[in-house]
């Protein structure tokens, strides 16, 4: 936020220095000010909805209770031998 002040104040300063009248740098340093104002309203906007987006996942969690630690298919594909024939890929890859 410090460098948007910085450039709102050095902007006028810069285009009376280079010729521009005084009324001219006037209007300039308003839009500047209006855009500025509107990108850090957006921002904020923006960094509340991630931050509600990053929240809602951990409350869906909570509410469901208990959640699955492992697939039944990756047993056997592994190797692991619970859910298949002893003999059943071993431990060699398949194509």
């Amino acid at each position: 936020m410090r460098w948007a002040v910085f450039s709102c104040l050095l902007v006028p300063v810069v285009l009376v220095v280079y010729g521009t009248s005084f009324g001219g740098a006037a209007v300039a340093t308003l839009g500047l000010v209006a855009v500025t104002a509107v990108c850090r309203v957006m921002l904020r906007r923006s960094e509340q909805a991630g931050r509600g987006a990053a929240l809602v996942p951990a409350r869906e969690r909570t509410a469901t209770g208990r959640r699955r630690r492992h697939s039944r298919s990756t047993g056997a594909a592994r190797g692991g031998g619970r859910h298949g024939c002893a003999g059943s890929g071993g431990g060699t890859p398949r194509d």
